[in-house]
């Protein structure tokens, strides 16, 4: 199997193309050269949103399918439309549960793939979509109008994974890391004053789905989210057990929540992905070692 992964060159995505690689298939990893590739992969240089150098780096070249980690607009969905149109037959983009925060209510239900209508999304090319800081600050609605393009574009099979928050691994984010550092030091955590529930997934789990949905034959979007939820007061507490020491919480303190208070819930229904074939672990299964891995 030829597998093209655009991205891979940290976090889960490192990891993903290792699980591919290590199962035996052959994988090309596309990026800008920052990082290099782990060993026994073919590595191109291009940068994703130069279309033209996407097309030469790419020349000649055909896949089994794509893991698309770093398409965050509907201006990069559709470039990759049209670059891989007669490339794959299949294109696995990496997605977020943040697709969902809009839809997200206090309480609210978990939410299966079908509450999105992508068939209804907007897209709007004409956004400053290149402006950074205009895309995180709306991460969410740019992965939506990206799965919205794709999934009307592309001429080949889309699969859109919608990933819950990743901890464990080597997090660049740093979000775990924040709460490991302030409850080790004794320091205040920032929570809204009734904090909501979310899913989350491990870095090693969901690099295994994203290889498994790479050689599955479904298509569409599919949630992907350990078993059980979380609101920062059990992330708080998970984290205090491991580090001996007893979590500072402060509501209303008049500083921007910490990273995974949220004031909504959207819990992810990974329904679909059982049906399909594929059984995710309980959080309870894996935070330890998460919370671990970030205290290095």
């Amino acid at each position: 199997m030829d597998v093209c992964v655009i991205g891979g060159s940290r976090h889960f995505g490192r990891r993903l193309v290792e699980e591919l690689r290590d199962a035996g298939a052959r994988v090309t990893v596309v990026n800008r050269g920052s990082t290099p590739a782990p060993p026994g992969v073919t590595h191109l240089r291009a940068d994703r949103d130069d279309e033209t150098a996407l097309r030469a780096a790419l020349a000649g070249r055909r896949f089994d399918a794509v893991v698309d980690q770093v398409c965050y607009t509907p201006v990069q969905a559709a470039a990759a439309a049209r670059v891989f149109a007669d490339r794959t037959p299949r294109y696995v983009m990496t997605s977020t549960v943040e697709v969902y925060a809009h839809l997200g209510r206090p309480g609210g239900p978990a939410l299966a793939e079908s509450a999105l209508d992508l068939s209804a999304e907007p897209v709007d090319h004409r956004l400053p979509w290149h402006d950074q800081a205009f895309l995180a600050d709306h991460y969410g609605e740019g992965k939506r109008q990206a799965e919205a393009r794709l999934t009307r574009q592309a001429p080949f099979g889309v699969v859109t994974v919608r990933t819950a928050h990743v901890l464990g691994g080597a997090d660049f984010t740093g979000r775990l890391a924040h709460y490991v550092e302030r409850i080790e030091r004794g320091l205040p955590i920032a929570v809204h004053p009734a904090p909501q529930r979310a899913s989350f997934v491990s870095a090693p789990e969901i690099a295994r789905f994203l290889a498994w949905a790479a050689a599955a034959d479904f298509t569409g979007p599919v949630n992907a989210a350990s078993h059980g939820t979380l609101d920062v007061r059990e992330l708080c507490a998970a984290v205090g057990r491991e580090t001996g020491t007893e979590p500072r919480l402060v509501a209303g303190a008049g500083e921007p929540p910490s990273p995974f208070s949220f004031d909504r819930s959207y819990p992810m229904d990974t329904g679909r992905a059982t049906r399909l074939g594929f059984r995710f672990s309980p959080i309870t299964d894996w935070l330890p070692q998460a919370v671990k891995e970030s205290r290095r």
